[in-house]
């Protein structure tokens, strides 16, 4: 018998609220600040770009492009996402 594998993708265990929220404070706490980016975009990916577009008034495309590798959104543009996933970012000394 051979060995079958698969591609993981997070994305398709971000089914709750708390799994969303987790997932995305567990990127917050990374070094490397593209782990929120990428984070978001997988969590919109979950939910559905469309239904996240509609929600904040974004494009699809747009949202596609600005959580990809090496997009550049706006802080308005990840709030608003944030917003529409229902998790908010919290801040705290460090």
């Amino acid at each position: 018998m051979a060995l079958v594998t698969t591609t993981f993708d997070a994305a398709e265990y971000l089914d709750t609220p708390e799994a969303i929220a987790a997932y995305i404070a567990d990127a917050v706490s990374d070094a490397d600040p593209d782990a929120l980016l990428e984070a978001i975009g997988t969590v919109a990916r979950a939910r559905g770009m469309a239904s996240i577009a509609a929600d904040t008034g974004l494009g699809r495309e747009s949202l596609y492009k600005s959580f990809r590798d090496g997009g550049d959104p706006k802080f308005s543009t990840m709030m608003k996402v944030l917003g529409s996933l229902g998790v908010k970012i919290t801040v705290q000394a460090a």
